[in-house]
């Protein structure tokens, strides 16, 4: 069910990002932002440029190259549109990404590397979507082919080694690890129910 009906009003602002996870061919994965504002009016943006209705104020992408286990192996950045000139110029900056692994600490390694005038602040939120969705790109193919290792080994007779703690265990509600989900999905992870 949508959002309740709203009150009278005019569209100003639209902000629309998108994200897109890749498998490549070298084994490696590709996840790509991109990020664009519009506004419905026209406007004298701060450089003294005008902007029609519709016209774009950011028009920003960024593509990691990750690995099978999320770290960072490559950073691109292009910047079609931007309310200054100079703002391009921070996208080599972003290659103090690479090394880096999407996991618990991501945000904070991000803000410490890129956060203020050391990099772009919409492309530093981009990252956030980014990095979700490198993890939804990901997760389910490694969790397949665990599965499938699995399966095999208990086909051939072999014992196979005790399943790793789900990294999305007390992620949200639905994960909490006293919850029925967990108790169905990975009984041997699951706590009692709270009291």
């Amino acid at each position: 069910m949508p959002l309740l009906p709203p009150a009278d009003r005019t569209l100003l602002h639209t902000r629309k990002i998108t994200c897109q996870g890749f498998r490549r061919a070298d084994g490696l994965w590709d996840v790509e932002g991109h990020l664009t504002d519009q506004r419905t009016y026209a406007l004298r943006s701060l450089a003294g440029e005008s902007k029609q209705p519709g016209d774009f104020i950011h028009d920003l992408w960024i593509r990691l190259t990750v690995d099978d286990s999320l770290t960072v192996q490559a950073v691109e950045v292009a910047a079609d549109t931007t309310p200054f000139t100079l703002c391009p110029a921070i996208a080599p900056a972003y290659q103090r990404l690479v090394g880096l692994s999407i996991a618990s600490g991501w945000t904070a390694a991000v803000k410490e590397r890129l956060g203020g005038v050391q990099g772009c602040t919409h492309l530093v939120e981009l990252l956030g979507p980014v990095a979700t969705t490198a993890f939804q790109t990901i997760s389910p193919q490694r969790q397949a082919a665990e599965m499938q290792e699995r399966e095999a080994m208990l086909a051939r007779g072999e014992q196979p080694p005790p399943r790793r703690r789900p990294p999305v265990l007390d992620s949200c509600h639905s994960f909490a690890a006293d919850g029925p989900l967990v108790r169905t999905l990975w009984p041997e992870f699951a706590k009692p129910p709270a009291p």
